[in-house]
């Protein structure tokens, strides 16, 4: 079986095929050993298993799986890079190639269980076989978005205590800029075609190494990986997740609760996730969930989004869960979308923050196909979601996720009734729930700061109708209090929108001498509409604000924008454009 991998592997390190592979329907593989095993921990009858290793207990099981054909032909891993480029992986091959690169990570880099290592890189392969090798070592890894700056890669290393780094050469020499001011850093590694002085050349390393490694004993409490999140003030948090947290949640909840999870997935199933690298949703829904399931992880490395190649990917290729951030699907709608046969599409998903309903209202117009919108944070995982088959109340982020107790609460911490404003909060005493976060590493402060009375609470305002789906306002520093009247932003988004002018905006607080602050709405209009007459254009669009929403509500001012500063997921920083308005930058 080494031969044959050796000899798959030709002018790559990676396994290259055609991309001609037939998918067959599957039915769930509900009484395989995968699941199975776990019934009795479900149906709360056995306590959760006190090691567990998601190298081991999930991939390598579905490997077995596969050689005893048993599960569909379709790859576990299929990558392109747009220009020609292919990679394609089974579990067996995934599991092959991983144990090698543990074996870089352990007897090259000295790395040990407990050992933390950053790992910034791009939508590439390697990304995927070093958290799996990661796993396998007990190593925890730190992701990255690429488009940290020397400055955030410095905090990160100092305050994580990495001793080893890997990264391409587009950020290896904001590394090098600030290697010597952290000590605890040993070892960079480079994935890249030539080589860099005092780094280690990972494919180079890669190639030489074998194949043979055992799988480290984890505890299932033992952590796994470490989030850094920003949350809205102060400096980026290190939000710790454990073996239970990211790869047992999944597993425990996948079946019989599958529908009513945020991924409807079997093994025959294709799932693209455009997120970065460097934030929760790419861990959840481009490795530790479709995983979990069997299912196909889709991958196309695009150094920018850019809607025509999302359009011809989603045609020429069986994807059939997409998900994205607004962004990705307010841009989609803008095109012509006639053209384009989506023959496998089935399942949209977004997150990070609401979808406008206008959006979702042209999406399902002009592809047939709902957005079925989710909400969490890097703390929880997914909290709320709109699961298949649950009636869409577009604006709604849906209901509460299985074994997650919801509720809009108050300052006390009581349950506020339904269709009352309050702050989003989750039940995690006495009982925490499986997807939480261990703790904010050193920082017990801000760890404890984060519960009230039985709840943790998340920062973000909403309501809770009649029918338990919830609706977000915004974060607590995202509302407006205007002569007294509390405004969120995202519905005065949302009725801007819903004008013809408008491609995207964000809206945000300014200081006024008389009301305290007003509205003020930072708009970027529609490649399709052109107007001489902005000023005319703003009254217009505050008239039609009035009318949409609460006539107090409308942006009293506005500013056209070429372009909104985003995160690498897309998503709008709007206290980046709050604090210009207070003068803080």
């Amino acid at each position: 079986m080494k031969m044959l991998f050796k000899l798959r592997t030709l002018k790559s390190s990676w396994t290259l095929r055609s991309p001609c592979r037939v998918f067959h329907e599957h039915p769930r593989l509900l009484a395989s050993d995968l699941y199975s095993q776990y019934e009795s921990v479900r149906r709360g009858e056995q306590e959760m298993p006190k090691y567990f290793n998601f190298a081991s207990d999930v991939l390598d099981k579905w490997s077995e799986i596969e050689k005893a054909g048993k599960r569909p032909s379709n790859p576990a891993f299929w990558w392109i890079n747009g220009k020609g480029g292919e990679v394609k992986w089974s579990f067996e091959e995934l599991g092959f190639l991983s144990r090698k690169v543990a074996n870089v990570l352990t007897k090259v880099c000295g790395l040990q269980k407990g050992d933390r290592i950053v790992v910034i890189l791009p939508r590439i392969p390697e990304w995927w076989l070093v958290n799996v090798a990661c796993m396998r070592a007990g190593i925890v890894l730190i992701p990255g978005i690429s488009q940290l700056t020397a400055k955030d890669i410095l905090y990160r290393l100092q305050a994580s205590k990495a001793t080893c780094i890997i990264t391409n050469d587009t950020l290896a020499p904001a590394v090098d800029s600030v290697a010597s001011e952290c000590q605890f850093l040993k070892t960079k590694l480079i994935v890249s075609k030539g080589s860099r002085e005092g780094w280690l050349n990972f494919t180079e390393l890669y190639k030489n190494q074998s194949a043979d490694h055992s799988c480290v004993k984890t505890s299932i409490q033992d952590p796994a990986c470490i989030f850094f999140t920003s949350g809205t003030t102060g400096s980026p948090k290190m939000a710790e997740h454990s073996q239970s947290s990211l790869g047992f949640r999944p597993l425990l909840l996948s079946f019989p609760y599958s529908t009513l999870y945020w991924l409807d997935l079997t093994p025959s199933d294709v799932i693209w996730n455009t997120a970065d690298t460097g934030w929760i949703l790419t861990s959840l829904a481009s490795l530790f969930d479709p995983w979990v399931f069997g299912s196909c992880i889709f991958i196309h490395h695009l150094p920018q989004i850019e809607s025509a190649a999302i359009l011809n990917t989603l045609s020429r290729h069986p994807v059939g869960t997409l998900v994205g951030a607004p962004t990705l699907f307010r841009m989609l709608v803008q095109n012509d979308l006639s053209s384009y046969k989506f023959m496998n599409l089935k399942h949209c998903v977004s997150g990070g923050e609401p979808v406008n309903p206008e959006v979702m209202e042209q999406w399902k117009s002009k592809t047939g196909l709902d957005i079925h919108e989710i909400y969490g944070q890097t703390e929880t995982g997914i909290i709320c979601s709109v699961f298949k088959g649950m009636k869409i109340k577009p604006g709604s982020m849906g209901k509460a996720a299985p074994f997650y107790d919801v509720q809009i609460i108050d300052k006390n911490a009581n349950i506020l009734p339904p269709g009352q404003e309050g702050e989003i909060a989750i039940r995690n005493k006495p009982i925490r729930p499986l997807g939480f976060f261990s703790k904010y590493i050193d920082n017990p402060k801000k760890t404890a700061a984060s519960e009230r009375g039985d709840f943790f609470v998340t920062g973000d305002r909403g309501t809770m109708d009649e029918d338990g789906y919830f609706w977000f306002i915004g974060r607590d520093d995202d509302i407006i209090i205007s002569s007294g009247y509390r405004i969120g932003p995202f519905e005065v988004e949302s009725a801007l929108t819903e004008h013809p002018a408008v491609a995207e905006t964000a809206v945000v607080s300014s200081p006024d001498p008389l009301r305290g602050e007003v509205v003020k709405a930072f708009v970027v209009l529609s490649s399709t509409f052109s107007c001489g007459d902005l000023e005319s254009l703003a009254l217009e669009l505050q008239e039609h604000v009035k009318k949409t929403t609460a006539p107090y509500k409308y942006p009293r001012k506005m500013e056209f924008v070429q372009q909104l500063p985003k995160t690498a997921t897309g998503k709008i920083k709007r206290n980046e454009l709050r604090n210009k308005e207070w003068g803080r930058m």
